[in-house]
């Protein structure tokens, strides 16, 4: 039991400090000084989990563990040392998002489980964990969310978090379906990220046969 407590903290630290990155490497794209980096790594790192924890009316998990402020703001100061060609920024942000959503994802989902809900509902809260601090970053950020691009990335959370309820729902030890849950998730976003994978659209019920099969201009190029 005190090696999984272990484990769900190390996951809950790394998934912020990861998306805390994603911030501010997003406030570098758009040149924003130290505050914006800070606020910016803040937000997405905490903003996930702190919609789950309103929804589960369950105390908020950083305002009793300042760690996870430190976390963003170390990780926003890191960023804005490091620096790095835009280039570099732009392909850390996609990967070590995936990262990000793959672990919050799962993590949301165990949590949810802690307090007893229902896996149906668990596997939703672990979307919404993972998913919310992007959605948010992006917003803040005048870019357009993964969301609503049609690219696999909620799906990507969604198998992640469902399949971590299934597991430990089953009887799994936590580790292995966390291990398992967490491969499954980032193996499907990084596929998406390096071979275009999409969702299908919704057929256009006004335009011809001919043109219903093709692929929109805003779909991924393979």
């Amino acid at each position: 039991m005190v090696a999984s407590e272990s484990l769900i903290m190390a996951l809950d630290y790394a998934g912020v400090a990861v998306f805390a990155a994603t911030g501010a490497l997003a406030a570098a794209k758009i040149r924003g000084d130290i505050i914006t980096f800070a606020f910016f790594a803040a937000v997405t790192g905490i903003g996930g989990g702190t919609l789950r924890d309103v929804l589960l009316d369950v105390p908020v998990f950083w305002v009793r563990n300042a760690d996870y402020v430190a976390i963003c703001i170390g990780m926003a100061v890191l960023v804005w040392v490091t620096g790095g060609p835009r280039r570099w920024r732009e392909q850390a942000l996609l990967w070590l998002d995936a990262v990000g959503l793959s672990a919050y994802a799962i993590l949301g989902a165990s949590k949810a489980l802690a307090v007893g809900v229902h896996p149906l509902i668990a596997a939703a809260m672990g979307m919404l964990t993972a998913s919310f601090g992007g959605v948010i970053r992006d917003v803040l950020a005048g870019q357009p969310s993964a969301i609503i691009k049609r690219e696999i990335y909620m799906t990507a959370a969604i198998l992640g978090a469902g399949l971590y309820a299934v597991l430990f729902t089953l009887g799994l030890l936590p580790r292995y379906a966390m291990a398992i849950a967490f491969m499954a998730a980032f193996l499907l976003r990084a596929g998406a990220l390096r071979y275009g994978w999409y969702l299908p659209a919704f057929p256009d019920p006004f335009a011809p046969p001919r043109l219903r099969s093709r692929q929109p201009d805003d779909a991924p190029k393979q």
